[in-house]
C-alpha cells in the first residue's frame, strides 16, 4: 500500500483550524500529527512514498455533495452527465463522494428502481457513491419495500409534492411514507412545492402567451415553495417523522423551517450555490445573443431562481450562518442546450430543469468565505462534514482524523479559478451556468481513499475507481 504524508498545510475541520500534518496509509489516513513530528521514531518525510507539500495550503476533507441526478430521465431527455462524466468533474472540484437518486417510476418495483441505478453507476464511478431512492408510486408494496432499504445501506428517500402524473404524491401518500419512515429511521427528503397549483398557472401563463423561459419562475411562486414545506412539516410533525427539505430557494420556506426547529422538531433543510448566486432577473430574463430570450433556458431549474429584488439570497446566507440551513448541496441535473434545453422553445414548461453544478460547489462555497458570508470552518461543515452526518457517513467521511477514509483536498487560497466552459469545465455540457464566475482560490490536489485523482492541473483518475458506499442512519435522529 502507498504511504502518502501531506505536510506544512492548515487543516480545516468544522470546529477549528491547526497547523498538521496528515499520514495516508493506503486508503485510509493514519494520524494527524504536529508538524515535523515522528512516528514510532520513524522520520516520516523519509520512509513514506510521497510527500505534499501543502505549505500555505487548506487541508480539507473531500466535499460530499448528497443531491445529484446522473443520468436522470426527465422532461423527455435524460440529464447529460453520465455517472462516468459526472464524478470525474465531481473530482475535479474537489467532491470526494456524491449520493445519487435511485428512481422507482409510477408502476416500478422500488427494488428494480435500485437495482437499476446499481447498474448505471457500478464500474463507471471516479469516486465513492451512494444512493437515495426516490419512491414515485406510493403503493402498499413500496411501503414495504422502504422498509428494507436501510439493510441495502440506502437511509434516505425522497417524495415529490410536485410534477403530478411524473413523481408526485399527494399528502395521503406522504403521510403513510412518513409514518414508515418513523418506525425505521430513513430520512425523508421533500421536494416541497404545491404541484397542482403550479400547473395552474403553468396552463394560465402558456394560454396568455407567455412561453418564455422567465416564466418557469414566475410560474412557481415562493408562496408554492412555502406552503408545501409547511405542509411537509406539519405532516413530519403529525408522524414523528424525519424531514430533509431539499433546494431551498426561498426566504419564506426557509422561515417555515427555523419556526419548526426551533420548537424542537426535527426538520433540516438544504440549499444550493445556484439560489445563493443566481437571479431570476440577471439570468432568466430578457438577452440580445444568439439565443435571444431563450438563452434563460439555462438557468431553469425546479425550485426556480428567486427575484433578486425580494432578497431571498441574502436570507439564505444568514440561515447557513445560523444553521437554519445545514447544507449545501447542487441538485447537479444538468441538459445541454442543443436537443435539451431546446425542448421548450415556445413552451417553458417543456424546458428539462436542472442546472449543473457538480464541478464548482466547494469553490463557490469557498468564494463566500472570501466574501465574508460564511467562516472558514463553516465551509468544511456545509460541503463535507454535515452531509457525512446528515446522511450516515460520518467517521468514514466527512472529516480528517484517524481511521476515516483518506479522502482529502489540498485547497490554495492564493490560487485562481476562472469558471467557464473553456476554462475549467469538465461537466458533459455545451454552456456553463456558471460562465464568467472569477474564484479567489484554487483545488489543487484531490485524494479519493488514498488515490490522487486530481493534481496539478491534471486528471489522475480513472472510471472504476468510485465504490458504492452503504449508509447508516443519519446522526440527526432523535
Amino acid at each position: 500500500m502507498t504511504t502518502t504524508l501531506i505536510t506544512g498545510g492548515t487543516v480545516v475541520s468544522a470546529t477549528g483550524t491547526s497547523l498538521a500534518d496528515v499520514l495516508v496509509d493506503g486508503e485510509t489516513i493514519r494520524a494527524v500529527l504536529a508538524p515535523g513530528s515522528e512516528l514510532l521514531g520513524v522520520d516520516l518525510a523519509r520512509s513514506v512514498d510521497r510527500v505534499i507539500d501543502a505549505t500555505g495550503k487548506y487541508v480539507i476533507p473531500g466535499g460530499i455533495d448528497a443531491h445529484t441526478h446522473m443520468e436522470l430521465p426527465f422532461g423527455g431527455t435524460a440529464a447529460s452527465d453520465t455517472f462516468e462524466t459526472g464524478t470525474r468533474a465531481a473530482a475535479w472540484g474537489g467532491t470526494t463522494t456524491i449520493i445519487d437518486f435511485a428512481v422507482q417510476t409510477y408502476g416500478q418495483r422500488v427494488e428494480d428502481g435500485l437495482a437499476a441505478w446499481h447498474e448505471k453507476a457500478a464500474g463507471n464511478c471516479a469516486i465513492d457513491y451512494g444512493f437515495h431512492q426516490i419512491v414515485g408510486d406510493v403503493n402498499e408494496a413500496s411501503l414495504q419495500a422502504l422498509r428494507g432499504l436501510a439493510d441495502e445501506g440506502v437511509s434516505s428517500y425522497k417524495l415529490f409534492m410536485a410534477y403530478p402524473g411524473v413523481f408526485y404524491s399527494d399528502d395521503a401518500q406522504i403521510l403513510k411514507a412518513m409514518q414508515v419512515a418513523a418506525d425505521t429511521g430513513l430520512m425523508t427528503m421533500m421536494h416541497a412545492e404545491n404541484g397542482p397549483a403550479i400547473d395552474v398557472l403553468v396552463q394560465q401563463l402558456l394560454a396568455a402567451g407567455r412561453t418564455g423561459p422567465v416564466f418557469h419562475g414566475t410560474a412557481r411562486a415562493w408562496q408554492m415553495e412555502e406552503e408545501a414545506t409547511h405542509r411537509a412539516i406539519m405532516l413530519a410533525n403529525l408522524t414523528g417523522a424525519p424531514l430533509y427539505v431539499v433546494h431551498v430557494s426561498a426566504k419564506q420556506a426557509v422561515a417555515q423551517l427555523a419556526a419548526a426547529r426551533d420548537a424542537g422538531q426535527n426538520v433540516f433543510g438544504e440549499t444550493c450555490p445556484q439560489y445563493l448566486y443566481l437571479s431570476l432577473e440577471d439570468h432568466l430574463g430578457a438577452r440580445s445573443d444568439e439565443w435571444g430570450e431563450f438563452e434563460g433556458a439555462k438557468w431553469v431549474c425546479s425550485t426556480p431562481l428567486r427575484s433578486k429584488h425580494e432578497h431571498h439570497q441574502d436570507e439564505l446566507w444568514s440561515a447557513l450562518r445560523t444553521n437554519d440551513l445545514q447544507m449545501v448541496s447542487t441538485d447537479h441535473c444538468p441538459f445541454c442546450m442543443k436537443d435539451q434545453k431546446e425542448l421548450g422553445r415556445g413552451d417553458f414548461s417543456k424546458i428539462p430543469n436542472g442546472i449543473g453544478g457538480v464541478e464548482h460547489r466547494m469553490d463557490l462555497l469557498y468564494q463566500g468565505v472570501v466574501d465574508g458570508h460564511i467562516s472558514l470552518e463553516r465551509w468544511v461543515e456545509i460541503t463535507a462534514t454535515t452531509p457525512a452526518r446528515m446522511f450516515g457517513l460520518y467517521g468514514r467521511k466527512g472529516v480528517i482524523q484517524p481511521g476515516a477514509d483518506a479522502d482529502i483536498v489540498v485547497y490554495d487560497p492564493a490560487g485562481h479559478t476562472s469558471i467557464g466552459v473553456e476554462q475549467t469545465h469538465h461537466m458533459n455540457m455545451d454552456h456553463s451556468a456558471w460562465e464568467g464566475f472569477e474564484i479567489d482560490g484554487h483545488v489543487d490536489t484531490v485524494m479519493s481513499r488514498g488515490r490522487i485523482v486530481v493534481d496539478d492541473r491534471q486528471y489522475l483518475g480513472r472510471a472504476g475507481d468510485g465504490s458504492f458506499v452503504k449508509r447508516g442512519l443519519s446522526q440527526y435522529l432523535l
